[in-house]
């Protein structure tokens, strides 16, 4: 019997769908324990979650380790180079095989505990004083020895996903239009591959999971939100600009988050089935410098004219994948999500290197994915900050419910898509919460 059948009747369907109205979401969704374990058991662990890129582990016996919802995770390079996701647990007395975040655990996988070891697919190596256990059920020939695998495990473009769930669609399927990101990010290396960065930048967010994904289409919030760097930014800019004729394109990365507001709500976002929506270009990165032209003649000898341009002019700033990742393509960044608690939400951001590209173009990218995200960013400091005054705010009697009427009825619809006819619709919130709701009660 559950914990939760213990204390409290179970959450209905009916229940779920009356904390969410078309204009507005009741602000416990952001807020209540029972709800987040719901959000855990029917979304985290039976979707396909992200667990990391095949270049984090090239060599067998390379591992990294996760987690998807509350189950300690290992994605780990076999012999035959094949990528396998098991738990990260002994099935002796429990303990974690790998104690590490990444690392390399040679021909087998030892436990620390007992000296119990496996194959790197899971299955059971050996048994030390194996004789103990005669006439007991444990023996090597019952699969209960061996490591337990996730259900499913699928890659795209060598992004690697699992699902603990053995039913439900396959992951072509459940990351649909979404997969444009993971096309974008790869198509602008000539070799139509990346490698993940080593260094992956991880913040504690103490606000609620929904927070972060209803912010990255959020075109509203930039030009006050980041108004002191944005602006701080722009006037060193223009004082380059004056005095040199340029300014290095990192400037212009920055300004551009000062942007007015109307041209903020001529970025158009596109909203799709699952949660999924991408928030079109606004920031112009293809100036015409010599490094740009050696990789755009890099690309053209790679794909040929028509390509090249095809790839490097889509409308794409952010792509985001509900419920819990966010990728930047042009800027070869991606963001996911690890929820802990309602208040609670890990953040691992990763950088990935466009192979067979310049080292300029690399630098160019990094120079972004470090200014938004390093430990002395003004950026993502201004978000967590507004993050967590709103999970403290929700938390308070101040009101029931949060308004997402922004745009409400003024958007255009076409075969399940939602296209936002002015970029600070809140769209996206409306069409993330259909999805919510959809997962929470069993309907995707």
């Amino acid at each position: 019997m559950s914990t939760q059948s213990l204390s409290a009747p179970p959450i209905g369907a009916d229940h779920i769908r009356a904390l969410v109205e078309p204009d507005r979401v009741h602000r416990s969704v952001y807020t209540d324990q029972a709800l987040f374990d719901l959000e855990v058991e029917r979304i985290f662990e039976r979707i396909w979650v992200y667990c990391g890129h095949e270049s984090q582990v090239p060599k067998p016996g390379d591992f990294y380790t996760m987690q998807i919802g509350r189950q300690p995770m290992v994605m780990v390079r076999d012999k035959d180079m094949q990528i396998h996701v098991l738990y990260n647990r002994c099935p002796h007395r429990g303990v974690e095989l790998c104690g590490a975040t990444k690392g390399n655990t040679g021909s087998s996988l030892v436990c620390s505990y007992h000296a119990w070891s496996f194959h790197l697919d899971g299955k059971i190596k050996a048994i030390p004083l194996a004789s103990g256990y005669d006439g007991t059920r444990l023996s090597r020939d019952n699969p209960d020895c061996s490591m337990k695998r996730a259900e499913r495990v699928d890659a795209y473009r060598g992004f690697v996903f699992a699902s603990l769930s053995p039913t439900g669609p396959s992951l072509r399927e459940f990351l649909g239009e979404a997969r444009i990101a993971f096309d974008d990010m790869c198509d602008r290396s000539p070799v139509g591959e990346v490698e993940a960065v080593p260094v992956c930048h991880r913040v504690i967010q103490h606000s609620n999971w929904k927070f972060f994904m209803e912010n990255q289409l959020d075109a509203l919030h930039p030009s006050v939100t980041h108004q002191s760097t944005g602006v701080a930014a722009g006037r060193i800019e223009q004082q380059l600009v004056k005095k040199h004729g340029k300014a290095p394109l990192y400037y212009h990365m920055l300004s551009t988050f000062a942007s007015s507001f109307e041209m903020w709500d001529e970025v158009q976002t596109l909203n799709f089935p699952r949660g999924h929506g991408i928030l079109k270009a606004y920031m112009g990165l293809r100036p015409q410098d010599p490094d740009t032209k050696a990789y755009e003649a890099l690309l053209e000898k790679a794909y040929g004219k028509e390509k090249m341009e095809e790839y490097l002019s889509r409308s794409i700033h952010h792509v985001l994948v509900y419920p819990y990742l966010s990728v930047q393509s042009p800027l070869q960044q991606l963001r996911c999500l690890r929820p802990i608690a309602p208040n609670k939400t890990l953040s691992e951001i990763w950088h990935f290197r466009l192979k067979g590209a310049p080292d300029a173009i690399y630098k160019r990218s990094l120079w972004y994915y470090n200014l938004v995200n390093s430990p002395a960013t003004m950026i993502n400091a201004d978000d967590l900050e507004n993050w967590s005054k709103g999970q403290w705010g929700l938390e308070s009697k101040g009101g029931e419910w949060v308004s997402f009427h922004r745009g409400m009825g003024t958007d255009t619809e076409e075969n399940g898509v939602t296209y936002s006819n002015k970029g600070t619709s809140e769209a996206v919130m409306r069409s993330q919460f259909k999805a919510w709701v959809q997962y929470m009660t069993g309907a995707l």
